[in-house]
This record gives structure tokens, C-alpha cells and sequence, in this order.
């Protein structure tokens, strides 16, 4: 499952280039020393890596108690249920119930703090954007949140947020040296995959919950076998 955060960020990162690559084109780096260039951008990096690894461990810890009571097996399922909604419902109906609309005060506060950063053109500035980066809302960073609260642990869900990051690392930082290098048809072909991939990793959340005795895939009575861990010697 782990590995499907690395695929989601991948694929996912055709469309964080078209929303999030104003954000690295624009970064204030120092163009004209490749070395401090390249240690510029994964300042960034860590900043959104950073964010992503919080929000994981917090789902995860919210996903713990689902562990402890058992029903890992349903919250599964429902994680896989949700992603297939996600990926069947129109955008449109989608942005009408946008959970972002109760904090759009905080995402304005979250902009303006960017805009400061801009201004300035330091490590720790850099780490900040892409901190507050990560942050913003984005429907890809909720289909990673799916599965970190899937996974039920601090640890592994702070992993999986992480390994999400990575798979967004290649063309981001593509975006922040050369810029907009990808033409509008090529992005739109792959942003068109993104929902079938999406769709595959729900059906293997929904297999993991169904406990069909798969090894690896669908491994049978999930919940006991977290009952009976701390017992085991």
C-alpha cells in the first residue's frame, strides 16, 4: 500500500504542475550557481515534505483508533469507496461540497504568508513556501490523506504522506529549473490516467478490507491479527 502513495504522487504530479507550478516557477532562486540552485529547491522540497509527513501522522493518529476498535477492515473499505467516489463524481458537483469552503479565511492567510516568502530569497524562506505549500488544499493531496488515514498509523501514515511527496519531486523540480516545459496537450493526455490509477489503488484498499486471504493484497482477518500483536512474544 505504501508503494501507491509514490504511484498517486507520480501520476498526480501531471496536475500539481498545472496547479502548483505557478508556485515553482516563481521561486526566488539563485539562477545563475546550478549547485546553489539544486539546494534551493530541495529546501522546498523538505518544506513540503514536512507538511505532507504532519498530515500524515495526524490521520494516522485519527486512524488508530479505528485500528483499536477493530474495524481497520471497514475503514478499508470506505477509504477505497471514497476514492472511487471521487473518481466517478464530476468535479463540478465536487466543488460544491469543497471541505475547504468552512477555512477559505485560512487559506487566504496561508496566500498572503506566501507572498511574503516570495520576497525574499533565502534556505529557510524556500523551506517555508513549500511548508505552506503543503498546506493548501488540493483534491490529489486528499486522495494521499485517504490512504494515511487507511493505514492507521502515525508512522506508516507519515511515510506514506512522504513517499507521496516524492513521487511529485521529479517534475516539480523539473517546473522550478526549466519552468512550464510540458505543452497543454500532453499534460491534459496524462491528467486523463490519473483517475484510472486512482481508481486501481481504491479497488486494492477495497480488496485489503475484504480479507479475501490474497497474500500481500487481501491478507484474511486483518483485525485479528492486530488484536492478537501485543500478545505475541
Amino acid at each position: 500500500m505504501l508503494i501507491s502513495a509514490f504511484i498517486i504522487g507520480f501520476l498526480g504530479s501531471f496536475h500539481c504542475v498545472g496547479m502548483c507550478g505557478p508556485i515553482a516557477f516563481m521561486l526566488p532562486l539563485d539562477r545563475s550557481n546550478h549547485v546553489t540552485k539544486f539546494f534551493q529547491i530541495m529546501s522546498y522540497h523538505m518544506g513540503r515534505f514536512l507538511s505532507y509527513a504532519t498530515i500524515g501522522a495526524i490521520f494516522g493518529i485519527l486512524g488508530t483508533g479505528f485500528y483499536i476498535s477493530g474495524y481497520q477492515q471497514q475503514l478499508s473499505i470506505t477509504v477505497g469507496i471514497l476514492m472511487l467516489l471521487t473518481v466517478i463524481i464530476p468535479q463540478s458537483t465536487l466543488q460544491k461540497v469543497s471541505i475547504t469552503k468552512p477555512v477559505y479565511k485560512l487559506i487566504s492567510k496561508l496566500k498572503s504568508a506566501l507572498g511574503k516568502q516570495f520576497k525574499k530569497r533565502s534556505y529557510s524562506s524556500l523551506f517555508t513556501i513549500g511548508l505552506l505549500n503543503g498546506l493548501l488544499p488540493c483534491g490529489l493531496v486528499y486522495m494521499a490523506v485517504f490512504g494515511a488515514l487507511a493505514l492507521g498509523n502515525p508512522v506508516k501514515s507519515a511515510l506514506y504522506m512522504v513517499l507521496f511527496g516524492l513521487g511529485t519531486l521529479p517534475l516539480m523540480s523539473a517546473a522550478a529549473y526549466i519552468g512550464n516545459f510540458l505543452n497543454n496537450t500532453i499534460r491534459y493526455k496524462i491528467q486523463k490516467l490519473v483517475p484510472v490509477f486512482i481508481g486501481i489503488i481504491a479497488v486494492f484498499f477495497i480488496l485489503r478490507g475484504l480479507g479475501l486471504g490474497i497474500p500481500y493484497i487481501s491478507p484474511s482477518n486483518i483485525n485479528l491479527m492486530v488484536k492478537e500483536a501485543p500478545n505475541c512474544h
